[in-house]
């Protein structure tokens, strides 16, 4: 298998990653809107996040402050 797959089946392998595509299908959302359906901390849902970024599933911005 190719590495690139491989980092794909990996990212999808875990529920809450499915889940935070699912909620990335339908529009943008910042860290802490995706936190808010879990049970775990925003730190972890930015792992989550890099997993998935690092398999090319999703790409991320930093907003600038208002």
């Amino acid at each position: 298998m190719s590495p690139d797959l491989d980092k794909t089946f990996a990212a999808l392998s875990d529920p809450t990653r499915r889940a935070i595509l699912a909620r990335l299908a339908s529009g943008e959302a910042t860290v802490n809107e995706l936190a808010q359906p879990f049970e775990i901390t925003q730190p972890s849902i930015s792992k989550h996040l890099k997993v998935l970024e690092r398999a090319g599933l999703i790409t991320s911005q930093s907003r600038r402050p208002d």
